[in-house]
């Protein structure tokens, strides 16, 4: 059964940065968009970012749009959310997954539907 690894998590105070990694042993990343998603204590799990295969198309929501930045290496078939001026908002446990849909980014926010090997998540914690 496939089942997405994330990493990188931990606390870090206000302004500060962290690199979550998504990996899949035994599972190729190649061919799938994908996409992080997050969820905050008594919130709903929301679309962060994704990445295209097809096109390398990224999306991201307004929310990180200028501080959060995805890509991948699929040499090493790992994708990367590099997260910088970190807010407390972004405290929440942070997921990756694979889309069986779309083969961009292109069109809009990563749809939880559309996603599937979702792992156990990575927790982010920001606070002073």
């Amino acid at each position: 059964q496939v089942q997405f690894v994330e990493s990188g998590g931990g606390l870090v105070q206000p302004g500060g940065s962290l690199r979550l990694s998504c990996a899949a042993p035994g599972f190729s990343l190649d061919y799938y968009t994908i996409g992080w998603f997050r969820q905050a204590p008594g919130k709903e799990r929301e679309g962060v970012s994704c990445i295209g295969y097809s096109d390398g198309s990224t999306y991201y929501a307004d929310s990180v749009k200028g501080r959060f930045t995805i890509s991948r290496d699929n040499a090493k078939n790992t994708v990367y959310l590099q997260m910088n001026s970190l807010k407390p908002e972004d405290t929440a446990i942070y997921y990756c997954a694979a889309n069986l849909m779309r083969s961009t980014a292109v069109g809009g926010p990563p749809l939880i539907y559309e996603y599937a090997y979702w792992g156990q998540g990575t927790q982010v914690t920001v606070s002073s």
